[in-house]
């Protein structure tokens, strides 16, 4: 039998699973919805049991769809939203609270109140409610610690997966915590003291790539042998492997990483550095990282909170239907603005309104501002690429992939399969477990579906990008 292996990718949206063979191929597709909790404005939060059931139920599906059991497959790898804070009782199981979403803001003061050149060196990071510590002690506070468990979202599937046995993660999700030290590859000790973190709630720290444990997986024992922040494993699934190479991933945000090799060294203003993945005892691989919020979450908005546009999908023909953004710029600083802003208090703008405005417009400026907010990032990182690999749902809109190529000045390149994270789990499993022997194996089975070369002059690229940035300092000026 072909060695087949489990992707779980848990999303802030959904859940998929993914059965994979040995060409990087899926041969089951499974997906279940999870729902977000807004209890105030600012916060987000999911329920993590609810994270759990989605994981069994889109597991399953991808098995019943390959024609396979649980027994069949040679390996489980598992990929994750990043920065979502879960904390379980150990001896119970039960999480003490939901599960703080990387989305959620209510931690922006404590952010302004931290040390940042600090928390740079040491993390590569910025003091953002974004990541994950300030979370954490937010959860912590005026708790009895005795017996908590701490863990990004790979932590708390990894220890539902194994009965509780297995409390760890991996140093990629480590690496957006804010405690982890990006030269020690470990936690860091003072920066556990600024936060108030005991060391006995953390997971203990593993590769990205190598055996971790078995998985207790719908009546199977299953080896567990790859995890991945999402970000770090669709670069992976995009087989990013040398330095210089880069991907997007369009999805409720977009979130653009560069293979930076070995370097740990400070990331450009407006950008963090993070670690990409360790492949067993090889050293670390790190990245560059520009995060946008909302990109997707703001079609999701412009459904359900405008009830402007129907599915998302519709978005494309919408923008087509219009011959420009007839002067219409949307910035969805929904939740603040990320890289490379990082101005949490930020608040949205649709610039430029008139009475020949119509829902075409401010849709088609939706989309427009992903690709805009991707190449406010590429400047910031002042890298020279030769092209960028695309993936996640924004990926399937041809206009956008065209106005990215446009607005970037440079060709876009979007993958036969765009679940390149799931992709990416697989892959890292995969190798720890005997599939592939080495990162060119993997490389030639990264497959081509489409390219977008720039079309738009540069006249008038350079002409949208100026009224753009007008509209970002009508974002940045909330007070």
């Amino acid at each position: 039998m072909a060695r087949l292996l489990l992707a779980i990718d848990q999303g802030t949206t959904g859940t998929t699973c993914l059965v994979v063979d040995e060409e990087l191929r899926p041969r089951g597709r499974g997906y279940r919805e999870v729902p977000q909790y807004f209890p105030r404005p600012g916060w987000v939060e999911h329920d993590p049991d609810e994270l759990w059931d989605s994981v069994l139920g889109a597991a399953s599906d991808a098995l019943a769809a390959a024609g396979i059991r649980s027994s069949d497959l040679s390996a489980v790898g598992l990929t994750n939203q990043r920065e979502t804070t879960v904390v379980w009782d150990r001896r119970s199981g039960r999480p003490v609270h939901r599960a703080i979403v990387w989305q959620d803001r209510r931690t922006a003061e404590r952010c302004r109140e931290l040390p940042r050149d600090l928390i740079r060196d040491r993390t590569g990071l910025v003091p953002d409610p974004y990541f994950s510590a300030t979370k954490l002690e937010w959860i912590l506070s005026e708790r009895d610690t005795a017996g908590l468990a701490f863990g990004t979202v790979d932590a708390w599937l990894l220890w539902k997966l194994t009965n509780g046995e297995i409390h760890a993660t991996d140093v990629s999700n480590a690496s957006r915590t804010l405690l982890f030290n990006l030269e020690t590859l470990d936690w860091d000790p003072e920066l556990l003291e600024l936060f108030g973190v005991p060391e006995s709630v953390l997971p203990r720290i593993v590769p990205s790539s190598g055996a971790v444990g078995e998985a207790e997986l719908l009546g199977a024992r299953v080896p567990v042998t790859g995890i991945a922040g999402d970000q770090q494993a669709a670069l992976f699934g995009q087989a990013c492997f040398r330095p210089g190479q880069a991907k997007t991933t369009y999805g409720t945000g977009s979130f653009v990483l560069v293979n930076a090799g070995a370097e740990t060294g400070a990331a450009p203003e407006g950008l963090v550095r993070t670690v990409a993945w360790q492949l067993g005892d090889s050293p670390a691989v790190y990245a560059l990282e520009g995060s946008i919020f909302v990109t997707g979450a703001a079609l999701q908005w412009l459904r359900d909170g405008l009830g402007i546009l129907g599915a998302p999908t519709e978005s494309e023909a919408l923008a087509r239907s219009v011959e420009s953004n007839g002067g219409v710029y949307f910035v969805p600083a929904l939740t603040g603005l990320g890289s490379p802003h990082w101005e949490p208090e930020a608040r949205g703008v649709i610039a430029g309104l008139s009475r020949g405005t119509g829902r075409a417009h401010i849709v088609r400026a939706a989309l427009e501002a992903i690709a805009y907010q991707t190449r406010d990032v590429f400047d910031a990182m002042a890298v020279q690429l030769d092209v960028l690999r695309a993936d996640g749902g924004g990926a399937q809109n041809a206009f956008l992939m065209q106005f990215q190529a446009d607005i970037a000045r440079l060709p876009v390149e979007v993958p036969s399969e765009r679940e390149t994270t799931a992709l990416g789990a697989a892959a890292l499993a995969g190798l720890a477990s005997g599939t592939w022997s080495s990162l060119d194996e993997l490389a030639g089975a990264w497959r081509r579906e489409s390219r977008y070369a720039p079309e738009l002059d540069d006249e008038e690229a350079e002409r949208l990008l100026g009224e753009w940035r007008l509209a970002v300092n009508r974002a940045l000026l909330h007070e």
